[in-house]
C-alpha cells in the first residue's frame, strides 16, 4: 500500500477536472488548441460502460447528499463517471410513479448515464410494495437495486426477481447491523436462492466488521453484484466509520482490486464518497483519481 500512496501526486492528476468548485460544475470548456492537445479522459469523457483497466467505475449519489438532484448529472459527467447509483434523497424509489422512473431513465441515458444502483431499499414482506418498488426499477432501468431484505421476505422476493428478472444487492452495514454486519451473513440467507440475488459489499463496512473484503469478494464470486468502495481510517469493531479521502485511510485497495480483477467482475466498483462537507465535490474527485490510479498502476504492473 506504501508504494501506491507515495505516488499520490501522480494518480490525482486524473482527478484534476473533477476537483472543480460546485459552481463550476457543468460542461466544461476547453480552447481549440487545449482541446487539440488533450488525451480523450481529459475532456470529461467516460470510458465505454466506465470501463477503466478492466473494471467499471461508478458513482453513488450518497456521496454528494447534500446536493440536490440537479447537481448528479454534472458532477458525474464531470468526473467522467458512465454510472450513477442513485440515492433515495435525489430518487424517491419506493413511492415514485412507474412514469417518472421511466422518465428518470430517459434523462440518465440521454446525457449518456447508466443507473447502474441505488442507495438502499428495504424490502418488506410485502408483495404489493414489492411490486410497486420492482415496477419502478424496472421502469428505470435499474441495473442492480441495493438493498436489506427482510429475512420472511425472501421467499417472495426469490419469486420476484425471477419474474421481474431483476438483480438486487444485498448491502451490509458494519458491526452496528444486527441482520447484515458483513457480506457472509448476508450470503448464509441466500446462498439456496436464485443467483440474482446477491452481494453489495460495502468494503469499509466489511473491514470494520472484521470480515476482509478482498477474501469476501474471492469466497462469494458468483453473487456480488456491486461494490461500494470507498476509505475509512475506522478499526475493526468500531461502530461508527471515520471516512476519509481514498488512499488516506485503511482500506486495502490494491488488494481489492485484485480480487476483482482475479474473478472478473462486470459489475460496476462504486465509490461512495462519505465524509460529511458542505462541497464534498473535490473530495469525490480526489478519492476517484486515487483508486484510478491504483487501477492503472496494476494494468502496468
Amino acid at each position: 500500500m506504501n508504494s501506491c500512496v507515495s505516488t499520490r501526486r501522480e494518480m490525482l492528476k486524473k482527478a484534476l477536472l473533477g476537483s472543480i468548485a460546485l459552481p463550476l460544475l457543468g460542461s466544461v470548456r476547453l480552447s481549440a488548441a487545449d482541446a487539440a492537445n488533450a488525451a480523450p479522459s481529459d475532456v470529461g469523457v467516460a470510458p465505454p460502460e466506465g470501463r477503466e483497466h478492466g473494471l467499471r467505475l461508478g458513482m453513488a449519489s450518497y456521496s454528494i447528499r447534500v446536493l440536490p438532484m440537479e447537481s448528479v448529472i454534472p458532477t458525474a459527467k464531470t468526473l467522467r463517471m458512465a454510472n450513477v447509483s442513485l440515492f433515495r434523497l435525489h430518487f424517491p424509489w419506493e413511492t415514485a410513479s412507474v412514469d417518472d422512473c421511466r422518465a428518470l431513465g430517459a434523462r440518465f441515458k440521454e446525457a449518456g448515464l447508466a443507473i447502474t444502483g441505488s442507495g438502499v431499499i428495504n424490502l418488506p414482506n410485502d408483495e404489493a410494495k414489492l411490486r410497486k418498488i420492482f415496477d419502478n426499477a424496472k421502469a428505470a432501468g435499474l441495473a442492480t437495486m441495493m438493498c436489506k431484505p427482510s429475512i420472511d421476505a425472501f421467499p417472495l422476493i426469490d419469486r420476484l426477481v425471477k419474474e421481474y428478472d431483476q438483480k438486487i444487492a444485498i448491502h451490509n452495514h458494519g458491526p452496528e447491523d444486527e441482520v447484515y454486519p458483513t457480506a457472509a451473513s448476508a450470503m448464509k440467507h441466500i446462498d439456496q436462492l436464485d443467483a440474482r440475488i446477491g452481494l453489495c459489499i460495502d468494503v469499509g463496512h466489511s473491514y470494520r466488521a472484521s470480515e476482509d473484503p478482498a477474501t469476501a469478494i474471492r469466497t462469494f464470486a458468483a453473487r456480488v453484484h456491486d461494490i461500494h468502495m470507498k476509505d475509512s481510517v475506522a478499526v475493526p469493531g468500531a461502530l461508527r466509520d471515520i471516512p476519509v479521502e481514498g488512499g488516506q485511510g485503511r482500506i486495502d485497495f490494491p488488494g481489492i482490486f485484485k480480487a476483482l480483477l482475479a474473478i472478473r467482475y462486470n459489475g460496476v466498483v462504486t465509490y461512495e464518497y462519505e465524509r460529511n462537507t458542505p462541497n464534498p465535490v473535490p473530495g469525490l474527485a480526489e478519492s476517484m483519481g486515487y483508486a484510478r490510479g491504483v487501477l492503472k498502476m496494476l494494468a502496468s504492473a
